[in-house]
């Protein structure tokens, strides 16, 4: 005990000089001994925090599915409304001076006249036809109406020889005779009638011919069959025309066509009446979305979807009516057309977050609530610049967007949420 009290103030002694001595080092020694302790507590801790020291640190990105209007994308071509290569009825020689190609008709507007020859003297000859023809039917009436009162005559007559001739009065002959005379009354009624018939044919025959005549001389003159515009010039002046004989080409651009072929994948999702749009592929600035771009742009509906395929393409036609009172656009431009769908529900990920499992199969990684790794395949519905739109995920779904190729399904991960803006 003694030797122990010796040793105490031995101690107490030192300290008292060291802290007189040298302060600065007695508070380090005393840091240290801190330091210690804490470490010595860290160790005994350390066991509850190993876990979540060894998981692989993810960055985590929440995404709601949203409802994004769908599209069929097709590459197809403008096309007239109507062509018409418009042709002569009848041989003549052309009178009228020529009108040249890309000038704008209206229906009805002459392009081609010819000469009329003698054709006005043929109308005049089947109207004075008809006039003779009907002429003629006052007459074969009148000569009907007469046979008819013959026929009457004659049985009168005959009924009285009749009587006569049961009271002794009249011979045989007589009675003979008249009867004679009724068969030729009735005889002649059948001829007068016949004789109207006749006339009444002579004047539709006669109608018939000035007709002819009119339709020869209106062919003289051929008009445009609807609004549009030359796409060639007129037949020339002196020229002569065969039936057939071409006078001019003209095309209608007003409404105007889009023409393009939907594949088999893809015709389940139009239909007709849908909406369209369409970028025409003209001009420097038309696929850049400039100002040039928004000016080809053009708008309709779908008014045709051919029910059975090509048989080389396996694709089926599709037209859409767009408005061109103008004439902008013309007949065989190029168009890029995107025909309206019904809409589906989509996540915007960034394109970064798209990965391949073992199998090889696109998709991304997600996370449950037990920050448990899962791997669901996705399809790609759009690529725009803020990002892809994919389909495929639950309606929430708590994506990986950073650190997925280091994790495999079924691991658990460290994750930290990022904001859709980051």
């Amino acid at each position: 005990m003694r030797i122990f009290s010796i040793l105490a103030a031995v101690a107490v002694v030192a300290l008292l000089a060291l802290f007189i001595l040298d302060r600065p080092r007695l508070l380090a020694l005393v840091g240290q001994a801190e330091g210690s302790s804490d470490v010595a507590e860290t160790s005994a801790d350390a066991p509850s925090d190993e876990a979540p020291a060894n998981l692989v640190k993810v960055v985590v990105q929440r995404s709601v599915a949203q409802k994004v209007d769908t599209a069929v994308a097709l590459r197809g071509q403008t096309e007239a409304a109507r062509t018409v290569d418009v042709r002569a009825e009848t041989s003549a020689i052309v009178v009228s001076e020529p009108l040249r190609k890309g000038t704008r008709v209206a229906a009805g507007q002459p392009m081609c006249t010819l000469d009329e020859g003698t054709r006005g003297t043929a109308l005049a000859q089947a109207q004075a036809q008809l006039d003779e023809a009907r002429a003629r039917v006052p007459e074969a009436e009148a000569r009907l109406d007469q046979s008819r009162a013959q026929l009457e005559e004659a049985r009168i007559n005959l009924n009285a020889s009749s009587k006569l001739s049961e009271g002794g009065f009249a011979s045989t002959t007589r009675v003979a005779n008249t009867e004679a005379a009724l068969a030729t009354a009735q005889a002649g009624v059948e001829s007068a009638r016949a004789g109207l018939q006749a006339a009444q044919s002579g004047i539709q025959s006669a109608q018939a011919a000035v007709a002819t005549a009119e339709k020869e001389i209106e062919r003289l003159v051929i008009k445009a069959p609807f609004a549009g515009l030359l796409e060639s010039d007129t037949a020339e002046l002196g020229s002569l025309l065969q039936p057939g004989s071409l006078c001019a080409t003209i095309i209608q651009l007003d409404p105007i066509k889009l023409v393009a072929f939907v594949p088999e994948t893809e015709v389940a999702r139009v239909a007709p009446g849908a909406m369209a749009a369409a970028r025409l592929v003209s001009g420097s600035g038309a696929l850049t979305g400039g100002p040039e771009a928004r000016s080809n742009a053009v708008q309709g509906a779908v008014t045709f979807l051919s029910s059975s395929a090509d048989e080389t393409t396996r694709t089926f036609r599709v037209e859409i009516e767009v408005p061109n009172g103008d004439n902008r656009i013309r007949d065989g431009q190029t168009a890029e057309i995107a025909i309206s769908a019904e809409g589906a529900f989509a996540h915007l990920l960034p394109q970064s977050a798209l990965t391949l499992n073992d199998e090889g199969t696109l998709g991304v990684r997600t996370i449950d609530d037990d920050a448990i790794v899962e791997f669901y395949p996705v399809a790609l519905m759009r690529d725009t610049a803020e990002g892809v739109w994919l389909t495929g995920l639950p309606d929430t779904s708590d994506v990986i967007v950073v650190g997925q190729e280091f994790v495999i399904a079924g691991v658990q991960v460290a994750p930290t949420y990022r904001e859709l803006s980051q």
